[in-house]
């Protein structure tokens, strides 16, 4: 695990561009505090933070490979791990001969380009970033994870092109490469929608992701060129007579086979537990390989809305050492600043908080834990994924009744019951359905953004994502969509920047292409029934996961953030980012705070709303105004655990 950057150019690499590339790998220096590296010919920079997880004598990056007549002719940088590259490394011998001089799992990367070409990308069960430089075709290949676990972001000027994990490292090189630092308007609108920045996007015009599942070709002085190598399907294959029970034994293998090869670490590795059945289904399956699985989970001060007792009973249950990390209001809004300043951009999750917390105290004993993040995804967890089967008399009624349902709805005043259900059923999926956050909708936009186009929308975004889906089921379809919008927009940032910020590794074993071949084959009702989500999964942990998680619904890290806005926990700070920032030009702050006093006051939950808005004036505090200057102490060279 660890932080790229890196620096391509048409010209000759300057002193002065290597001193800020280098200077600039602090901005991600808690990716990978163990090591730094630099490496530069006359057109390439390669900048290296590494947390050294494999082979930790050895495997320093940049890493160079090639074949016995040209043995240092690839460069590569690498963040993430490959849990397959013991396999891979043994076919690549076998079929070519390929020679290996470390034990680690970069070279397996790389030795697999040289051989397979774009097409290793594919074989790698992992969560990876990383660049390869062909020091003899003048080649840069970037390339990220099929489900997105890792960021990389890019950003090409007149003078070059910059990547990195860390999009503050970006930042720092935008004049050398011509760029500005422009704050992106579109972006913005659709942050405020959805409570995150969709990729490809970012919230500077100038700096973009490269999306989940997709690699980059690039020499110098060209524009990327991006391809997509993982096009993600749920290819349907319904259950014959007889066949569930072998179906249910083939999701218990693979994820069992999934957490033993994410288990492979020279470093301790430890487990989250949130005592939901993903988190526990995944600690019980890794204290198989370590007895002496540590687990950890947070909690709030406030009762009622904490999942510490179940996490410890579970903990109990199947034999794990745990620690829970308690979060109180004062600790939680102190930390927004530098949590927000890891995030790069706004993610306005307020589970996002108690995962900060809860990384840092899993470091004081461990250097990786396991989660379960993408099983809801994969396997239908959410309980939105039931909406078509309330939806569905809808289906009967012609176009013209459909849309009778709609208007009636609208005279309806709020809050009375069914009004929702006649809305939603009179719309197409495709217009109500746009992932599992919805901050506002259009007039509550129109109200506090000052420059609102009606012309973007969230199916900017989604659009292009449904029409892949056309044809499959709803369910399948909604899952596809989380897959490319609240997964890696919210699930994955929040998960890679909040353990990461703590130098610690979080591995997924859920999103694992073997588990997906799997489960994309599920028909809707293995996934959703009128009283449960995940029901496939369910039977498949029958015997794996403690009798009193198996059908518990799902919580995560519930926040009480609705109740502390409300009080002096949360209100106070509130109003005082409110007043203190200064994006009256970009939003109506009259607004925002009637909305506060609304919420403080009345019967409505503006709590979601807020968070959104707030989350992003402390952004723009630190990253535009430079007016927030939040309290960040990057480890020294090197850390050890």
């Amino acid at each position: 695990m660890c932080g790229l950057l890196g620096f391509l150019t048409a010209d000759v690499a300057t002193d002065a561009v290597v001193q800020q590339v280098y200077d600039a790998l602090h901005c991600g220096r808690h990716r990978g505090p163990d090591e730094r590296g630099t490496w530069h010919d006359e057109n390439i920079i390669l900048g290296f933070n590494r947390l050294s997880i494999i082979d930790i004598d050895n495997s320093h990056q940049p890493l160079f490979w090639g074949p016995a007549d040209e043995p240092e002719r690839y460069a590569l940088a690498f963040n993430g791990e490959v849990y397959n590259y013991l396999e891979l490394r043994q076919q690549l011998a076998d079929e070519f001969g390929a020679e290996f001089r470390t034990e680690g799992d970069g070279e397996a990367i790389v030795a697999g380009y040289h051989y397979w070409g774009t097409e290793v990308f594919a074989r790698l069960r992992g969560m990876f970033a990383f660049a390869i430089w062909d020091t003899r075709t003048r080649r840069l290949v970037l390339a990220r994870d099929p489900f997105g676990i890792k960021p990389l972001f890019l950003a090409t000027g007149p003078n070059g092109t910059a990547y990195a994990s860390e999009k503050k490292s970006l930042l720092e090189l935008l004049p050398a490469l011509g760029l500005s630092d422009e704050l992106d308007v579109r972006a913005l609108e659709h942050y405020t929608v959805l409570q995150y920045v969709p990729e490809p996007e970012s919230l500077h015009r100038d700096v973009r992701r490269l999306e989940s599942g997709c690699y980059a070709t690039l020499t110098p002085g060209s524009e990327p060129e991006v391809n997509r190598y993982f096009v993600p399907t749920f290819r349907v294959r319904p259950f014959g007579p007889g066949s569930e029970t072998k179906r249910y034994e083939e999701i218990a293998d693979v994820l069992s086979d999934s957490v033993a090869k994410h288990m492979r670490a020279d470093v301790t590795v430890g487990a989250f537990l949130s005592g939901g059945i993903d988190s526990t289904a995944i600690a019980a399956l890794a204290i198989r390989h370590n007895p002496n699985l540590l687990t950890f989970t947070s909690a709030f001060e406030r009762e009622g809305y904490s999942e510490a007792d179940v996490a410890a009973e579970t903990a109990a249950a199947i034999g794990a050492k745990h620690y829970i990390r308690t979060v109180g209001p004062e600790e939680y809004a102190a930390a927004i600043p530098k949590i927000v300043w890891y995030l790069d951009d706004p993610v306005a999750d307020p589970a996002l908080v108690p995962l900060y917390f809860v990384a840092e105290e899993a470091r004081k004993h461990v250097k990786v834990v396991l989660s379960g993040e993408g099983s809801d995804e994969l396997f239908g967890g959410y309980t939105i994924y039931r909406e078509p089967l309330s939806l569905k008399p809808f289906e009967y009624l012609p176009g013209p009744l459909r849309a009778l349902a709609g208007r009636l709805s609208e005279r309806i005043p709020d809050g009375t019951r069914g009004k929702s259900l006649l809305h939603r059923g009179s719309l197409p999926l495709e217009q109500r359905y746009y992932g599992n956050a919805r901050s506002f909708s259009d007039a509550q936009l129109r109200s506090v953004l000052r420059e609102f186009r009606p012309e973007w929308t969230h199916q900017d975004v989604t659009a292009p994502i449904y029409t892949r889906s056309r044809g499959w089921d709803p369910v399948a379809r909604m899952q596809h969509l989380d897959l490319f919008t609240w997964l890696r927009g919210d699930i994955l940032v929040k998960a890679d920047k909040m353990t990461m910020a703590n130098s610690l590794e979080l591995r997924v074993p859920f999103l694992d292409p073997e588990v997906f071949a799997i489960a994309e084959q599920l028909p809707y009702e293995q996934k959703i029934t009128k009283e449960t989500t995940k029901y496939a999964l369910r039977r498949a942990l029958a015997t794996i996961v403690p009798p009193h998680v198996l059908h518990r619904p799902k919580l995560g890290f519930p926040v009480p953030l609705r109740h502390w806005l409300r009080g002096p926990e949360l209100y106070d700070w509130a109003a005082v980012q409110i007043a203190e920032s200064q994006t009256d030009h970009l939003l109506d702050k009259s607004a925002i705070k009637a909305m506060l006093e609304a919420h403080r006051t009345g019967p409505v939950d503006h709590s979601r709303r807020l968070w959104t808005l707030l989350v992003f004036m402390v952004w723009h505090g630190i990253f535009v105004e430079n007016r927030i200057k939040p309290d960040i102490q990057e480890p020294a060279y090197p850390v050890r655990l």
